[in-house]
């Protein structure tokens, strides 16, 4: 095994983690964010999944005072809901203003009328946060010097939008238009607001998942700070344009994807940082965080029909541009964005056990991320998790079957301790190890646990954060024809 590899990977992200400040407010910590969220009653009360939790925030606003560069990255499901689509075109563009973000209802497969809401939605906002520009000046026409032009010219596409629950289900927008004019007059920067935030957009999830940080760029402090939400249909594989995976492209192993079913779940996540960088750039940035985090988990195997990463960056911390090139930025980025994902991992639904499979040794990184995802979303393997077995055996056959080029007679397959240099072998070179089960038992029963597979083909490798499978995750999404409450929620 190359315990030296995973070793260095170690202390490497360790290092990162100490190398920036870890600070509260999470969207709201860069400079010139606002935010603000109430509840609208988007999924009426009592109708499935998510519901159960009352009264809960389901409808959020996210602002820059400025404009700000945008950047995105979206499903390659090919069923994607209109709010990614509108939200797409509007990340082709270099600047943006808002977000608005509903939970209850994704919106999918919704056709024409999707697609209108979604821009409805859009037109909503950017009336309703201007209108309240407009009235925060009036109160303060008295000294010209207090006025807020913040707001001026904001426009429809200035605003993306992001929507998630439900499937198949209209959009109430009477009610979400109401939530958005009430929403829009209580933005402001705080941390309490960005909390609400967090909440506002949760469906099954059980806790909120918010993180911020801070780092010198030459003489200015920059921020980034992160929200997300996901427990459920999780296995993203996003990109920035308007692609769509098919079977031939992904290959055996890979992520599968969700058709038009009425699982309420989904993943969603929004950066916002004070950092001046240009649009191009942060574009870059964000689509190498998000192929090292969001794309580098799975919790069911499931790709979303609305999973996004936003990032907004309005250059408040002044910091020049030039700087960010030879600054910590990207390292930043990639630790907000991996933390946020390896939060929705840990909170997944019904999740006993968190994996971190490592496979080197493959032919090329593909194929050892293909060989990944085969164990990691096998029912089988998972289901040996949940018990806390060392099965080697069905990792074998899920190795077996996967797109990468494997040969069982020299494979290795090891299992360590969170972070842990020492690996235990359960399988060596085509043959089972002389280790007992109970010992391999006491590192695969603990609530975390790290997995090691070494092909021997080349050096590849890849990194899949993983979760297992459990009987309340069936008795979760089983649905229950006798309670028509509980089906297609």
């Amino acid at each position: 095994m190359h315990e030296s590899h995973a070793r260095l990977a170690r202390n490497r992200w360790v290092d990162l983690k100490n190398s920036f400040r870890q600070i509260s407010g999470s969207i709201c910590a860069p400079c010139g964010f606002e935010c603000a969220a109430v509840f609208c009653d988007i999924k009426k009360l009592g109708t499935g999944r998510g519901s159960e939790k009352g009264q809960k925030n389901d409808l959020a606003l996210i602002v820059s005072t400025v404009p700000a560069a945008v950047a995105g990255m979206f499903t390659t499901n090919q069923v994607c809901a209109a709010p990614v689509k509108i939200s797409r075109d509007c990340c082709a563009r270099k600047f943006a203003r808002a977000i608005v973000v509903n939970s209850g209802n994704a919106n999918a497969a919704t056709g024409v009328q999707g697609l209108r809401d979604a821009k409805a939605m859009t037109r909503i906002t950017a009336a309703s946060v201007a209108a309240v520009c407009d009235r925060r000046n009036q109160i303060k026409q008295k000294n010209p010097a207090l006025a807020e032009r913040r707001y001026n010219r904001i426009a429809a596409h200035d605003v993306l939008v992001c929507s998630t629950g439900r499937i198949g289900v209209a959009m109430p927008l009477k009610n979400i238009e109401r939530g958005i004019r009430a929403c829009a007059p209580l933005l402001t920067r705080s941390t309490a607001n960005a909390g609400a935030v967090a909440e506002a957009i949760m469906t099954t999830d059980t806790r909120r998942k918010e993180i911020a940080v801070e780092f010198d760029v030459g003489r200015s402090i920059v921020r980034i700070g992160g929200i997300c939400k996901g427990a459920g249909m999780i296995a993203p594989g996003m990109a920035a344009g308007n692609v769509g995976a098919t079977a031939l492209s992904r290959g055996a192993g890979a992520p599968r994807q969700s058709g038009a079913a009425t699982k309420h779940a989904t993943m969603l996540a929004f950066i916002t940082t004070d950092a001046a960088i240009e649009p191009e750039a942060l574009k870059s940035v964000l689509k190498i965080a998000v192929q090292q985090s969001f794309n580098r988990i799975t919790v069911d195997g499931d790709m979303s029909t609305n999973d996004s990463v936003i990032a907004l960056a309005n250059g408040l911390a002044g910091n020049r541009k030039l700087e960010i090139r030879n600054s910590k930025f990207q390292d930043a980025l990639n630790l907000v964005c991996l933390e946020l994902a390896k939060m929705i991992v840990r909170d997944g639904e019904g999740t006993s056990r968190f994996i971190t499979l490592r496979v080197c040794g493959a032919r090329s990184d593909r194929e050892a991320e293909l060989a990944a995802r085969s164990i990691a979303n096998s029912s089988l393997v998972r289901a040996s998790w949940c018990g806390g077995d060392p099965n080697w055996g069905r990792i074998l056959c899920a190795l077996g079957y996967s797109a990468a080029d494997v040969d069982e007679t020299i494979i290795d397959v090891g299992y360590a301790r969170p972070g842990g240099q020492k690996i235990v072998l359960a399988f060596r070179r085509g043959h089972p190890t002389n280790v007992a089960l109970k010992t391999l038992a006491r590192i695969t029963s603990a609530p975390e646990f790290d997995l090691h597979v070494d092909l021997h083909r080349g050096g590849g490798e890849f990194v899949l954060y993983a979760a297992d499978l459990t009987e309340d995750y069936v008795a979760f999404n089983k649905g229950n024809v006798n309670e028509p409450a509980s089906l297609g929620g």
